[in-house]
């Protein structure tokens, strides 16, 4: 049976609001970027990145993968100074493998959850039959899920999409729904979508029809196309979820979480910058591609006279000395 001893699906307030596992975007320096901007009470749940299940019963690859899993100190004060609960997110295809990377999770680390990847679109993790392929795989799935319900006593949850090639919402929820989970995030796109197009929130609306059917008392999570936190309530009235998963909308506006939103001028672009570059360095050194934090470039550097050029110029930069110099550089 589902957990119920200090689960959070089932006492923390509603809506949930939730940060979504991201790769190379959601590590233990970002996510200390996003609490610091947070304030309490607007953020309920942050994920780790992906977690590979194989890398996590090898002792080599304990250490390439488990790097994902790492909470920082000062991060772990965030948490709870913000209220916040932190879910490792793994993914795989093999049951045992399942099993024991979670028991590997549950001795070695201090998380409030386990989340299962079956929704992560990337084409040659699908060939391989995990994330979004099992959608179409219930049998694997069903055993996947067992095998991490016995293996913690950490509340466990999936993460998945509407259908893999095409829309199966019906076919799909009703099973997950049958499953021994403590709540299911649901994006509103097929596998085969990838990103592109809209997020059908009428197929969650659906999900939740049958949810309340199948499992009354199991939290929904709707994911997919929400940019602000004023998009929330009405998503969840007009939608019948538990809460929202935002992804791809904090690369929109990192400080979003912030209460009240006050006007992000190009001193808190900058700080923000310099901020990530600290803590990024502080918690991989050389042990993680500088070129990863390039992409955030883009997003802080925006929005004012100047920043493609200055932009331009930090993406050629390749390491924190330099892009720390080239921000500097800039009067505030």
């Amino acid at each position: 049976m589902p957990n119920t001893n200090t689960n959070f699906w089932n006492t923390t307030k509603r809506p949930l609001v939730m940060l979504a596992p991201m790769e190379d975007v959601t590590d233990t320096a970002f996510r200390q970027l996003v609490l610091h901007n947070t304030h309490p009470g607007n953020l309920d749940v942050i994920f780790t990145e992906f977690t590979s299940t194989d890398g996590l019963c090898q002792p080599e690859g304990r250490k390439n993968v488990g790097q994902r899993l790492v909470v920082s100190e000062t991060e772990r004060e965030l948490l709870r100074e913000k209220g916040v609960k932190i879910v490792a997110q793994i993914w795989g295809n093999n049951p045992e493998k399942y099993y024991e990377a979670v028991k590997f999770i549950d001795q070695k680390y201090d998380f409030d959850g386990i989340d299962i990847n079956m929704g992560c679109p990337v084409r040659n993790v699908v060939a391989h039959g995990s994330c979004s392929a099992l959608i179409d795989n219930e049998p694997l799935a069903g055993e996947i899920i067992q095998a991490t319900r016995e293996a913690t006593s950490l509340p466990v949850s999936v993460k998945t999409r509407i259908g893999l090639k095409k829309v199966d919402t019906e076919r799909w929820m009703k099973f997950l729904f049958r499953q021994p989970l403590d709540g299911v995030i649901l994006h509103g796109r097929i596998q085969k979508q990838m990103s592109e197009g809209q997020a059908d929130w009428n197929e969650i609306a659906k999900a939740s029809a049958i949810r309340n059917e199948v499992a009354p008392d199991l939290p929904l999570i709707g994911n997919g196309d929400v940019f602000s936190l004023d998009d929330i309530p009405g998503r969840c009235k007009n939608f019948k979820t538990d809460g929202v998963m935002i992804g791809r909308g904090i690369f929109r506006n990192p400080w979003m979480f912030m209460s009240p939103l006050s006007e992000v001028d190009i001193p808190m672009r900058l700080h923000t910058l310099l901020k990530h570059l600290q803590l990024y360095k502080a918690a991989w050194g050389n042990t993680r591609p500088f070129p990863i934090l390039k992409r955030f470039f883009k997003i802080y550097i925006s929005d004012f006279p100047g920043a493609a050029e200055l932009r331009k110029e930090l993406m050629e930069t390749n390491g924190f000395e330099e892009a720390r110099r080239v921000v500097e550089r800039v009067e505030w």
